[in-house]
């Protein structure tokens, strides 16, 4: 791994492709230095709340954001659904404040299965949040900055067997594709149909 003085020629090309490629070199700055939490003191002085040191790049964030603008096509099941709900919804003038940045952690690492989010990030509240990492189901609180694993899908799950270690029963190293949380309860669904409930 890079140390973080070695980042300077980090971004040498901002064409990427037609599924926004362009992002994979923005992306993979994680792997090659180590990047700090971002607190919102931090960002009132300048710092980039993603922790990405844009000074040190060969792109500014600016013409990055430029870049994405214009190459990015986002996926649509039902082609123009973006364009008539652009038509049906408030739109917002650029440069408004609409939140308040807090605090920004890169300690927490989502995997996501599909290109399409489906509802594997769940905020139960202002500082609880679900997510998938790999095979677990993890919960996060910004109040405590701790990360406690819920339900783990790498090995074989089966809460109630009738036959102990029968891998007939349950299913084993499941891929979950939808995540719900709600009133201490959880669903979690799997590609294959699986379909798990945890009460917390």
């Amino acid at each position: 791994m890079a140390e973080e003085g070695y980042m300077s020629d980090f971004v040498d090309d901002v064409d990427g492709d037609e599924n926004g490629a362009v992002d994979q070199n923005i992306d993979d700055y994680d792997m090659l230095t180590k990047v700090t939490d971002t607190s919102s003191a931090q960002a009132r002085t300048g710092k980039d709340i993603q922790g990405i040191p844009w000074e040190r790049l060969n792109i500014t964030r600016e013409s990055y954001r430029r870049t994405r603008l214009e190459q990015y096509r986002n996926y649509e099941n039902i082609p123009l659904s973006g364009d008539a709900v652009d038509k049906k919804c408030k739109q917002k003038s650029k440069g408004g404040n609409y939140y308040e940045f807090f605090h920004n952690t890169r300690s927490v690492k989502p995997t996501i299965l599909h290109f399409q989010l489906r509802n594997l990030v769940w905020a139960t509240s202002k500082h609880d949040v679900y997510l998938m990492s790999n095979y677990s189901i993890m919960h996060w609180s910004s109040l405590s900055q701790n990360l406690n694993e819920i339900l783990n899908f790498s090995g074989h799950v089966a809460p109630t067997e009738k036959h102990a270690g029968s891998l007939l029963e349950g299913f084993t190293q499941t891929q979950i594709s939808t995540l719900a949380v709600n009133d201490d309860f959880l669903v979690a669904g799997g590609f294959q149909g699986e379909l798990a409930c945890k009460v917390m």
